[in-house]
């Protein structure tokens, strides 16, 4: 007897499908655009059309089609809008336990290193924030992108390059 294919039109299987790749998906599309509620918003939108669609799916191919599906989404709203990368790569926190000069020296550092990041290319940037930020492989890098590993590497390589030029002997990651 053949085995059952999985269908996304189950309920508890598209739960799980959203439960595993909506903050990753989310987080892909704010990396790109810098604008939270409208990765969210986008990534939403892919999973209400997945649902939608969910009998013309194959539930192993979801995940690609999820990153697909945002990815398009974000570059008709890019054709429509100019957007300003405004992200944060390393969260601010209050220390009372350290001297002025040091977290002011921290927070200089952490501007800089905002800057620098910013001044990456966007491909660059993406491939950066999803290894350093998401902590994804550069085989999920590869899938999320739809690109390569020896890309992802590349590109990898030609951020860690700029981001040395751009910070000197501070940069150590």
């Amino acid at each position: 007897m053949p085995e059952k294919k999985k269908s996304v039109c189950e309920e508890k299987n598209f739960d799980s499908l959203f439960n595993a790749h909506f903050e990753s998906a989310r987080n892909y599309l704010y990396y790109k655009c810098g604008d939270l509620q409208q990765a969210e918003d986008i990534a939403q939108d892919a999973f209400v059309k997945l649902w939608k669609r969910c009998a013309d799916i194959i539930f192993e191919t979801a995940k690609s089609l999820i990153f697909t599906m945002c990815n398009n989404a974000l570059l008709n709203q890019f054709a429509h809008q100019k957007v300003v990368l405004r992200y944060e790569a390393i969260p601010r926190d209050d220390r009372n336990n350290e001297s002025p000069d040091f977290i002011m020296e921290t927070n200089e550092f952490k501007d800089k290193l905002e800057r620098a990041i910013a001044n990456l290319s966007t491909k660059e940037r993406e491939v950066f924030l999803l290894s350093r930020i998401d902590k994804k492989t550069y085989k999920e890098i590869a899938e999320i992108t739809n690109i390569t590993v020896k890309a992802v590497e590349r590109r990898m390589s030609n951020a860690f390059i700029s981001l040395r030029k751009l910070l000197g002997n501070d940069f150590n990651i």
